[in-house]
């Protein structure tokens, strides 16, 4: 009786063997059937993964379902992962989700650093003290120039110039998380010097103009005295034939900014007789320093003035003006855009 039951034992063993190789591959079968409809189903979610230096695979499994994404076993976002080539090349930063994203989008998304970009626009004809109070509400930018002077801003951004006023470029910059505002300020400071130095070398031939930061002062003037693109290189051409003639330049722009916060919306005849380094109704030329922020348009236009032979504008209470060549035209244009005489 022992030989037969040996023989069964066998069969008995092997047949537990083959229920469990067959339990084995079922699981594995299994598995592997839920990992590629992981591999093929959409996120399903919209949502920003910061996806930080040091994290693991299991940690954006986690911060996934952590805003709703469907619960799915961290080892498949490896598999995925090493399959796909990506496990050693993602890169820290964060990251837009959409719903329609796979999780191979996701992963390729990271490995290719395509991180979200927040911005700042900078406005023409804005004051660098407006500029530097719009990068402090950011909420985004990092803050590292919170309270400094604006001569050490000057000096972190790499700037020479001893003011601040109009060195930075208006436009809308892009930046991912990290960001600070003293990066922003060099990107927005250099730009600026690439504008005005190709304007500079484009310039007409004659200018009343030194070198380029005067042409900085002057398209800072233009700048404030319209926001109508068709005017600037007028307004220009204006200033040009005044400081040609020697003549004061009489611009509104101007006295405000000497009065700093002395103004208060109301600009008298008693502060246009009030003498300031600003006051372009008191001083011949131009002013020491840029008054405002001006944009690449109002740069071009002071270096490439409108030939003109006008010398006076006044503005028609709607964004535009006249422009007059003589003193009796002129004063024709005020008495009836200014003062509402017929």
């Amino acid at each position: 009786m022992s030989a037969p039951s040996s023989v069964l034992g066998r069969i008995r063993w092997l047949a537990l063997l083959a229920l469990l190789a067959m339990g084995l591959s079922l699981v594995a079968w299994l598995g592997w059937r839920d990992y590629h409809r992981f591999e093929r189903t959409p996120i399903g979610i919209e949502a920003l993964v910061d996806f930080r230096p040091g994290m693991r695979l299991k940690d954006l499994a986690d911060a996934l379902e952590g805003n709703g994404a469907r619960p799915v076993p961290w080892w498949q976002w490896r598999l995925l992962a090493e399959r796909s080539g990506l496990a050693d090349r993602l890169k820290a930063g964060e990251y837009r989700i959409d719903p329609a994203m796979t999780p191979g989008d996701v992963l390729a998304a990271i490995a290719a650093g395509r991180v979200v970009q927040h911005r700042v626009t900078i406005v023409e004809g804005m004051r660098f003290s407006e500029l530097r109070v719009l990068l402090s509400g950011h909420p985004v930018l990092e803050q590292t120039l919170g309270g400094l002077p604006d001569t050490e801003v000057l000096a972190r951004v790499g700037a020479t110039e001893g003011h601040p006023e109009g060195l930075f470029l208006p436009d809308t910059y892009f930046f991912p998380r990290g960001f600070s505002d003293e990066e922003l300020l060099k990107r927005a400071y250099w730009a600026q010097k690439k504008v005005l130095r190709e304007a500079w070398e484009a310039r007409a031939e004659d200018l009343p103009l030194a070198d380029p930061y005067e042409a900085l002062i002057l398209a800072s003037i233009i700048e404030k005295e319209t926001g109508r693109a068709g005017e600037r290189a007028e307004i220009g051409g204006v200033f040009v034939n005044r400081l040609r003639q020697g003549w004061r330049l009489q611009t509104d722009p101007t006295v405000i900014y000497g009065l700093g916060d002395r103004f208060d919306g109301n600009l008298r005849r008693v502060d246009l007789e009030t003498d300031t380094e600003y006051n372009t109704y008191t001083r011949f030329g131009l002013p020491p320093t840029p008054i405002a922020l001006p944009g690449r348009a109002a740069i071009e236009a002071a270096c490439n003035p409108e030939r003109t032979e006008h010398m006076f504008f006044v503005a028609r209470g709607d964004g535009s003006h006249v422009f007059s060549k003589t003193l009796a035209e002129h004063n024709r244009a005020v008495a009836r855009y200014q003062l509402g005489r017929p």
